[in-house]
């Protein structure tokens, strides 16, 4: 059996995340198809494995991946547009630097 569906190039891994993980390089202007059904517009050029706004993102505006916070938008994030420690200050490591 065959499917005709068009496969996921992103994928989303709990309902309340705001960010989603490319599956494919995508490139501005795609319109890249979320696992969750959705079709987010990609602003600018996300490699494989990277993270991208679901939705705006306001500056001090907690990031969820997994359904939990991963760190704080350092600065306003468009849609379609990656998520990386240009914008995101990581919750990762706070609190085991000496």
């Amino acid at each position: 059996m065959t499917s005709a569906l068009r496969p996921w190039q992103a994928i989303v891994l709990h309902e309340s995340d705001t960010v989603a993980t490319a599956l494919v390089e995508l490139h501005h202007q795609d319109s890249a198809l979320i696992s969750n059904g959705d079709l987010v517009e990609v602003v600018q050029d996300i490699p494989f494995g990277y993270k991208f706004a679901l939705c705006a993102i306001a500056r001090g505006d907690t990031v969820i991946k997994y359904g939990v916070p991963i760190g704080f938008a350092i600065q306003a994030i468009r849609p379609g547009e990656l998520v990386h420690t240009h914008n995101l200050e990581s919750l990762q490591g706070i609190g085991d630097q000496k």
